[in-house]
């Protein structure tokens, strides 16, 4: 490969100048806080060697290109970016490293450097290993250090990987945050019980077996103000502390860690670690858990066909409302809960759950009496259609919005394609991405456009008429008793886009499936 060279000035006598910058990189971040650490050692080596070349024009570039603490196995650093670019401008004529492993560790990303290097006749020069990029022979060599370099890497990630798992069959702990119950021990390497929160992770089990609901435990954890593990990382972050969720209180319910023990690869092994709930309770929470479907709870609800599953939504939160089970003196009772209540505690929720029974035959008394009553049908018929049109409007607006983008890109292009095409190739590679990108933009505004007509086109022809909502309410309650659960189910589903429910306002409101509507008064549901 050779390198393009700044003309010396002067009378032309004497070699041209070669302008090189210096790259270094350090896998970890440990020892960098040295006054003289790894990266000052590699660039002193490529130092040293570039003043040896004086006599070729060789000059060192005085800005430092260092990556501290980034994996070679990535493009991802902010150095090599920023040398990448220094290239693309034409400012570097030679990249020197001390080891060809400290540019890259991948082979891919390897090639992708060293195809950026040629496209711009920069020179590559590794310090402690000889090879001339000049010629195929070099090219050969270099591309086999790579694949070395990449070889290495993935041997390294391997043995880290058989480390860990040895250390986790003999029980040992191998680092990350500790859960609630458990500090690591100041010299690292193992955990140490945390008497007060051991005492905490006991409450929270003696409670989900009292409650046998992950609802209940969440308000009374909320309550008596138990949170995550709160915990300072070696760079003296704080990390955790924030409320318990339902996933996060399910992953700590179910983590063998509290009984003394470490799982590996969907195995459980005995702990080095010392127990702080004994192995009966947890084994009596593993089975609660189990009985509440907490890891299949979808297709539980499923089998029983909640009437409103997929269409009650809680309105002050805009979440949807879930359907759930709760059992008091060996019965059960069915309800829905707000999302947000069951996953984030239950004071963030005005709405919080509501019984099944009650909001089920409310919304179905709410159908049959719309069915009875002309001036009722015809209040919901006149704000269906007042939602229609809204969003119809809305859909317009955003239609010629995009329209604009999509003249406006059509016309960005057209001038890049206007200019002489040898003044676009001499800008070299970024006329072509920046056709790429206007192309991909007018691509996606087409798209977005496109889907946008579709949509009005729908909701042009679910336009509902009055005698429409009269003939499917009419279908609707002579047969509803004689339907079978899932059947009714399948009914609410058909008619109903929407119910929003206020807990706090004693408020419910029902949104109308156009579509459904009119599969209803056809006879076609």
């Amino acid at each position: 490969m050779t390198a393009k060279r700044r003309p010396s000035p002067g009378n032309g006598a004497g070699p041209a100048t070669v302008r090189c910058a210096i790259y270094t990189r350090k896998s970890t971040e440990r020892g960098l806080e040295q006054e003289f650490n790894s990266l000052d050692a590699q660039r002193e080596s490529a130092e040293a060697y570039i003043a040896s070349q004086k006599h070729e024009g060789w000059v060192c570039l005085p800005e430092r290109y260092d990556d501290g603490g980034f994996s070679g196995g990535s493009m991802e650093r902010p150095a090599l970016q920023r040398l990448l670019s220094e290239i693309e401008a034409g400012r570097v004529d030679a990249v020197v490293v001390y080891k060809l492993d400290r540019l890259s560790r991948s082979l891919l990303d390897f090639s992708r450097i060293m195809e950026t290097l040629d496209r711009h006749r920069v020179a590559f020069v590794s310090v402690t290993e000889a090879f001339n990029t000049k010629t195929s022979m070099g090219r050969m060599v270099l591309n086999m250090l790579a694949s070395f370099a990449q070889f290495e890497r993935e041997q390294i990630s391997d043995r880290t990987r058989d480390k860990m798992s040895a250390a986790r069959r003999r029980g040992k702990w191998v680092g990350g945050m500790p859960i609630l119950g458990y500090d690591v021990a100041p010299g690292g390497g193992r955990i140490l019980v945390n008497a007060a929160e051991a005492e905490q992770v006991r409450q929270i089990f003696a409670l989900y077996l009292e409650t046998g609901s992950t609802v209940e435990t969440l308000r009374d954890l909320a309550h008596r103000g138990f949170t995550r593990k709160r915990w300072v990382t070696r760079g003296g972050q704080e990390r955790g502390g924030e409320p318990f969720d339902k996933s996060r209180l399910l992953y700590l319910l179910k983590n063998p860690v509290v009984v003394g023990k470490v799982s590996y690869g969907g195995a459980v092994y005995p702990g080095e670690h010392e127990a702080i709930v004994d192995s009966g309770t947890w084994e009596r929470v593993q089975a609660v858990i189990r009985r509440n479907g907490a890891t299949a709870g979808g297709a539980h609800r499923n089998r029983n066909a909640a009437l409103l599953k997929g269409v009650l939504r809680c309105a002050p939160c805009d979440r949807a409302m879930t359907h759930a089970w709760s059992g008091k003196n060996g019965r059960r009772y069915p309800y829905y809960v707000c999302t947000r209540a069951q996953k984030e505690g239950w004071a963030t929720c005005s709405t919080k759950s509501v019984p099944a029974a009650g909001i089920e035959r409310f919304v179905v008394e709410q159908l049959r009496a719309i069915g009875s009553d002309p001036s009722l049908a015809a209040r919901v018929l006149a704000e269906a259609r007042s939602a229609t049109e809204a969003r119809s409007a809305g859909l317009r607006r955003e239609l010629a919005v995009v329209r604009r983008e999509m003249g406006r890109v059509s016309g960005m292009i057209q001038r890049v394609l206007a200019k002489p095409a040898g003044k676009r190739n001499g800008a070299g590679s970024r006329a072509g991405d920046r056709l790429a990108d206007l192309q991909g933009r007018l691509r996606a505004a087409e798209e977005r456009a496109r889907a946008v007509e579709a949509e009005l086109t729908v909701l042009d022809d679910d336009r509902i008429e009055e005698w429409e909502l009269a003939a499917a309410l009419e279908q609707f309650a002579p047969v509803w008793d004689s339907l079978t659960l899932a059947e009714q189910a399948r009914a609410i589903e058909l008619l109903v886009e929407r119910v929003a429910y206020d807990g706090a306002a004693g408020r419910v409101s029902l949104t109308f499936r156009p579509s459904g509507i009119r599969a209803l008064a056809d006879g076609r549901a």
